[in-house]
């Protein structure tokens, strides 16, 4: 055979390969699912993130015809459940409705010891909400206003306590996050369960309680607590009297607990593509929407793409608070 070809031979079976693994993806895709899909949330049941993805899933199901099944995963920061994902078969059968903590904040604050790599081990699908944080005191602190108490914590350095459910947490990134904005020294008092964190701050038993809306909107509507700012860039048409951190003076401060779907590295784009599709169409669900929305995220339900460059921006975002603030796991 001339070299001519044989060049023209191996070109067109390589041609051919390549038509072949490209037909192959789309029969996976044609025919997923057609066993039961498994969601890790690395959350505990009762938690911002179960709610949702179970609203979510459940619409799946129906959507797929098939039993969509929700498992708790928790453990070390949330990388438990996380690198589960990370090392399940990547056929799509198993997906993760993450946190940003093991994904977007672990990677520097765990940096060498992760048994993952959220870029390279798993892949985004969907980005489908963002929660913010209220900044809230008990109905009796003297505190009526951001402003109050900042000027507290620049006259009184250390005597305004927050607590926090963990290291790296978004309670935690929040109070560093104006410590370092503000060349102020809030002092952060770990927990070791959210609710207990909760029940304390609502108890007066430290000055700020920081944490996600779902959370808090019923204590803040019962008048437990007075709620002084949420975190988001915009004020929530749900509680429209409630200002903006960034109204408060705090240039750009936007800190958002986000949630979303990802897969194995790995798993056939075909398919992340009709997962983040289904998504956006459940997502679209009025009553979905609602039951969403009434708890003061934000519904999303971006592409793949999309969500692989806002992970990357998170990463980056919280590397640096992390580092300026010598934060630490322990």
């Amino acid at each position: 055979m001339s070299i001519k070809l044989r060049r023209q031979w191996i070109i067109g079976c390589l041609l051919g390969t390549a038509l072949g693994l490209q037909g192959l993806a789309h029969a996976q895709a044609t025919n997923w699912p057609n066993k039961t899909v498994r969601v890790i949330v690395p959350a505990p049941p009762g938690s911002a993130p179960d709610g949702q993805v179970r609203l979510i899933a459940n619409k799946l199901g129906e959507l797929w015809q098939q039993n969509v099944v929700v498992e708790n995963v928790v453990g070390a920061a949330g990388n438990i459940g996380v690198d589960r994902v990370a090392k399940a078969p990547a056929d799509g059968y198993t997906l993760l409705y993450n946190t940003i903590g093991p994904i977007a904040v672990n990677v520097t604050l765990m940096a060498g010891r992760l048994p993952y790599d959220p870029l390279k081990d798993l892949a985004p699908v969907s980005l489908v909400t963002k929660t913010p944080n209220f900044m809230t005191v008990p109905a009796s602190s003297p505190f009526k206003s951001v402003s109050d108490v900042l000027a507290y914590a620049r006259a009184n350095p250390q005597k305004i306590r927050y607590g926090t459910p963990g290291p790296g947490t978004t309670q935690h990134l929040m109070g560093e996050s104006i410590n370092l904005a503000e060349n102020i020294s809030m002092v952060s008092v770990p927990y070791k369960s959210s609710a207990q964190m909760t029940t304390d701050g609502l108890s007066g038993q430290f000055e700020l309680l920081f944490h996600n809306a779902p959370v808090l909107m019923p204590f803040i509507q019962a008048g437990n607590l007075r709620a002084l700012a949420i975190t988001s860039r915009e004020r929530s048409p749900r509680m429209p009297n409630v200002p903006t951190m960034i109204e408060a003076g705090l240039k750009d401060f936007e800190i958002t607990a986000w949630f979303g779907f990802m897969a194995p590295g790995g798993t056939p784009k075909a398919i992340v593509d009709k997962v983040s599709r289904d998504v956006k169409a459940v997502l679209r669900n009025p009553d979905v929407n609602k039951q969403i929305t009434d708890t003061v995220a934000e519904v999303i339900g971006s592409t793949p793409e999309e969500y692989d460059t806002f992970i990357r921006a998170e990463i980056k975002k919280w590397a640096e608070v992390i580092v300026k603030a010598k934060m630490k796991d322990d």
